[in-house]
């Protein structure tokens, strides 16, 4: 292992080679590059021509290691030779000491460890050889494989950051040395990583009833049903409510919770496909094995056991995908309706929480329930 970032070494570590790239690996790359979810989440142009793949392993990788701004690494096969993964450093700052990975893995490679494997390797070699002091993770909001890399390989998820391009957001992590490189991951992040990367799932729900992302449709239906009195004197729904309030809900705070994996938020569908209702569950921050519901109904549906049917979908879900072992309920002490709605789905009622709820400026009393697998 050479000791100078353009010195392009060669590593033979956890099963894997990490090599300099080669003119000859660019149909393999080109190839790699048409998967979908590499140029989703990564920044490999689209559409991703083989020009694309001699430059990068030609001239853009090449330049890197000159430059010493970066250490692109090709992942192959140790026996074979086969081209399995790309993994190194993106960006190196030797005022800082610091580095940030990145990487991504063939399809024909998936599904065998060789990111977590390739970060690890990548990440010893710079701090032997480079003498770094931190390395950097970073992905956009939603790229819970990445994460999931990340995680296996020893780096610490510390928070988000906003993506100054689009708007969107972005999770980042760091990994120190002698942080350890293959902590024991609970097999519920692997589940729950698993669950999030795919699109918000479609539940049915007793009596016909489904419970569906919010859709465009449903503004108008959402918009009166938040100016309801009732649903302003027992929810946090802003008021006056306003038509962007509902926009604002349904295409900004609902896919960012499912992104993120704090938890879902749905619509309430009827039989007849129109909104009835939201519905949502949060994973706690401090216990990732407890959620939290909350829902609303439109006034035109209340009395007929949408809420409750909906709120026994969910929870149902809650448990047996994500791995909960506690869902709470909260209401403020009067909302009889509520607590109706929860003790049907078979949640117990376990006491009263004194300023529990912030409600418009005041603290409020809340009643408070649990219903356990």
């Amino acid at each position: 292992m050479g000791a100078q970032a353009n010195s392009q070494p060669e590593i033979n570590d956890q099963g894997l080679v990490l090599r300099p790239w080669r003119a000859a690996d660019a149909e393999a790359v080109h190839r790699a590059c048409q998967d979908p979810a590499i140029q989703r989440w990564t920044r490999v142009p689209s559409p991703y021509r083989p020009e694309h793949a001699r430059d990068f392993v030609t001239g853009h990788s090449a330049a890197a290691w000159r430059e010493g701004t970066g250490a692109p690494f090709a992942v192959v096969d140790p026996d074979t030779g086969d081209l399995l993964a790309s993994c190194g450093l993106v960006t190196i700052d030797r005022v800082l000491s610091t580095a940030e990975v990145g990487y991504w893995t063939a399809p024909w490679a998936r599904g065998q460890g060789v990111a977590t494997r390739a970060t690890r390797a990548v990440s010893r070699w710079a701090f032997e050889s480079l003498r770094l002091r931190r390395m950097v993770w970073q992905a956009e909001i939603g790229n819970h494989a990445s994460r999931l890399v990340a995680l296996r390989a020893g780096f610490r998820v510390e928070g988000y950051l906003r993506l100054a391009d689009d708007g969107s957001e972005g999770w980042a992590g760091t990994l120190l040395p002698g942080d350890p490189m293959d902590p024991v991951l609970d097999a519920t992040v692997v589940r729950r990583a698993r669950v999030f990367t795919h699109p918000q799932p479609v539940l049915a729900a007793k009596g016909g009833l489904r419970l569906r992302p919010p859709e465009v449709r449903d503004f108008d239906a959402m918009t009166e049903a938040c100016r309801d009195p009732e649903s302003v004197r027992w929810t946090t729904v802003p008021d006056p409510y306003e038509r962007a309030h509902a926009e604002d809900f349904a295409l900004r705070i609902t896919p960012t919770k499912w992104a993120r994996g704090d938890g879902v938020v749905y619509a309430i569908a009827g039989p007849d496909g129109a909104w009835a209702g939201s519905i949502d569950l949060t994973i706690s921050a401090d216990d990732p094995f407890v959620g939290e519901v909350g829902f609303l109904a439109a006034p035109w549906v209340r009395g007929r056991g949408y809420t409750t049917a909906a709120l026994t979908a969910l929870c149902d879900w809650g448990f047996r995908s994500l791995g909960l072992a506690r869902i709470v309920w909260r209401a403020h002490v009067g909302n009889v309706a509520s607590r109706r709605v929860a003790e049907k789905a078979g949640f117990a009622v376990e006491g009263t929480q004194r300023g529990a709820l912030a409600h418009r400026g005041q603290r409020k009393d809340a009643w408070v329930g649990g219903l356990v697998p």
